[in-house]
């Protein structure tokens, strides 16, 4: 078993187990390829859906820089293998608020992973 598939099981454990209560699934979507009419000003292309599940966290006051994380960004930590496809900025992601536990809705404004592949960790924005 690699270092990734080591990370991978020990996150999905923390997940199912100590970090249960905490996470949420989550439903990513952007706009697939199409062909644009200047014409009509319509488009071929059509939303391409996917999912997987994370926690989400706030950032610290003490990184809040008022210029690349803002107030109210939230960070989205979920593991590689669940997610289905590949996060990345301007994509929309559905998932519940820190505070209300509502259906919100963000953008992606910066995606990571970590070297070994193993994880996503995601700054978002309302």
């Amino acid at each position: 078993m690699g270092m990734r598939d080591e990370i991978q099981a020990d996150l999905a454990e923390a997940f199912d187990d100590d970090l249960a209560d905490a996470v949420f699934p989550f439903t990513g979507s952007y706009m697939g390829s199409g062909v644009w009419d200047p014409v009509n000003e319509t488009t071929t292309a059509q939303p391409v859906i996917y999912t997987g599940r994370g926690v989400l966290d706030s950032y610290d006051s003490r990184r809040i820089d008022g210029l690349n994380i803002l107030v109210g960004d939230v960070l989205l930590i979920c593991l590689a293998n669940e997610v289905t496809d590949k996060p990345a900025v301007g994509h929309q992601i559905t998932a519940a608020d820190l505070i209300t536990g509502e259906s919100v809705t963000y953008r992606i404004v910066s995606p990571g992973i970590d070297p070994a592949q193993a994880h996503y960790e995601i700054q978002l924005r309302k």
